[in-house]
């Protein structure tokens, strides 16, 4: 088991955060140049998010900028969603002299690339929050991962799930079958966390020994925006049919929200059950409020803190677990375990933003 770093990470509201989640995409973010600055004296780690403007993966950012602090010259880069750009700031990282890697891969099949490239000068590479094939990891001895298991979160998020029902069957079971008829809004199609989420959430609620069926099923690609057109179209093609939301991820499930606050639920007994993955505060709000049900602690904190220490390790050329509490698994992996959030343990979920 694993201890948490004490850092600090600013909540942002709802509002925000699905600005963040559609619309701030189109600006590069530079990184910042090794050798100059404040952080000149300091290894140089070379990092790469995804895209900047997902909801979740703007606490690790931030985590990780805390956790830099001091420690090492972290020049970060916003790689935009698209796998060439990200491959071309690898180049220049590389070329600014960074002395690790810490990379959230656009597609986790480009790993042998950056691996390719960090090889011939012996940089270690940090993959974070996207899992490599553990082939690539094993053909590499300075490559590592810091993230989940995927298949945890729709595990306990399937718990979640049969827990609820159980409880409020007699209210949210609409037609009285038994059954919960569900919509499922996807991660990005081929992301190892939304095929993972999508798969066992369900696999989990039968295993409990409830029926389901399915409405809808279809990508939101992690995107606020993205959840809320989805779900306009599918209350107007089921309404009431409708009797639970499924969300890959937080940010997808206040999209949800959105949508069927428009459609008058959430006021008066008009109730929808929803749930998400993440734990971002503004979904944690969301729980307080009663218009979401739960959801499942992905620890942006520690993934960002744990994915700074190793690189920082690396950088200065020690063992990655140098000092640290974390341990690798036979993947050389550090797993940041999930946790299940709802209204009666909401605090659990608060204090991972401490």
């Amino acid at each position: 088991m694993f201890k948490k770093k004490k850092g600090l990470i600013l909540s942002l509201t709802v509002a925000s955060s699905i600005l963040l989640a559609t619309g701030c995409g189109g600006t590069e973010k530079s990184s910042t140049d090794s050798g100059k600055g404040k952080d000149g004296d300091l290894p140089a780690v070379g990092a790469t998010i995804y895209k900047f403007d997902d909801n979740f993966m703007s606490y690790v950012r931030r985590a990780m900028e805390t956790a830099a602090d001091g420690k090492v010259n972290l020049m970060l880069n916003d790689s935009q969603n698209d796998q060439a750009k990200q491959v071309e700031q690898v180049d220049t990282l590389i070329a600014k002299g960074a002395k690790s890697l810490a990379i959230n891969l656009v597609d986790p099949k480009a790993a042998q690339t950056i691996i390719d490239k960090a090889k011939v000068k012996d940089i270690p590479v940090i993959f974070f929050n996207k899992e490599p094939d553990a082939s690539v990891l094993a053909g590499y001895e300075k490559a590592y991962y810091v993230g989940t298991t995927s298949s945890e979160s729709g595990v306990i998020q399937g718990e979640l799930i049969a827990k609820a029902w159980e409880a409020n069957k007699a209210k949210w079971d609409k037609n009285g079958d038994g059954k919960i008829q569900y919509v499922l809004l996807k991660g990005e199609p081929g992301h190892p966390d939304a095929e993972a989420r999508t798969k066992f959430v369900i696999d989990t609620v039968k295993e409990k020994g409830i029926e389901v069926d399915e409405l809808a099923l279809d990508t939101g690609m992690w995107d606020a925006m993205k959840a809320t057109e989805k779900m306009d179209a599918w209350i107007a093609k089921y309404n009431e049919d409708i009797e639970f939301v499924i969300a890959n991820n937080d940010g997808m499930a206040l999209g949800a929200i959105a949508s069927l606050e428009k459609a008058g639920y959430f006021s008066g007994d008009k109730f929808m059950p929803v749930v998400g993955v993440d734990a971002i505060p503004e979904a944690l709000e969301m729980i307080e409020k009663g218009k979401m049900v739960g959801t499942v602690l992905n620890d942006a904190k520690n993934q960002g803190a744990a994915t700074v220490q190793l690189a920082a390790n690396a950088a200065n050329g020690k063992d990655v677990l140098e000092g640290t509490e974390w341990k690798l698994d036979d993947k050389k992996a550090v797993r940041v375990p999930y946790v299940e959030i709802t209204k009666d343990n909401i605090q659990v979920g608060k204090d991972a933003y401490k």
